[in-house]
């Protein structure tokens, strides 16, 4: 499970790139600081994944901790990148994502 939820966030950092929605420059500290759901008040939802999501999941990884389970992702990527390039390929993605850490432990 490990490996497939690595190669997910190879896949979405790969699609976030080729959609030109991935940032090269830091975002400012301050924006991480939210208590809503995806930092929706302070982040585009991309930059979400890319500085929360995708950061918080590789340390997870790295540090061989468990996989967070049960959580839904695809749902707010439906409802927050509608109009933005390669929303549908994002979308896809993170609902096989979603799919595989909502499985029972292997």
């Amino acid at each position: 499970m490990t490996e497939q939820t690595q190669l997910y966030l190879t896949q979405l950092t790969a699609l976030l790139k080729k959609h030109q929605l991935w940032r090269n420059e830091p975002i400012d500290p301050a924006l991480l600081h939210s208590s809503v759901p995806f930092c929706h008040d302070t982040l585009a939802f991309e930059q979400w994944l890319q500085f929360v999501f995708i950061e918080k999941i590789q340390q997870i990884i790295t540090m061989k901790q468990p996989l967070p389970r049960n959580f839904a992702i695809a749902p707010m990527a439906q409802m927050t990148l509608i109009d933005k390039s390669g929303s549908e390929e994002i979308i896809s993605l993170l609902t096989q994502l979603d799919s595989l850490l909502g499985e029972s432990d292997d």
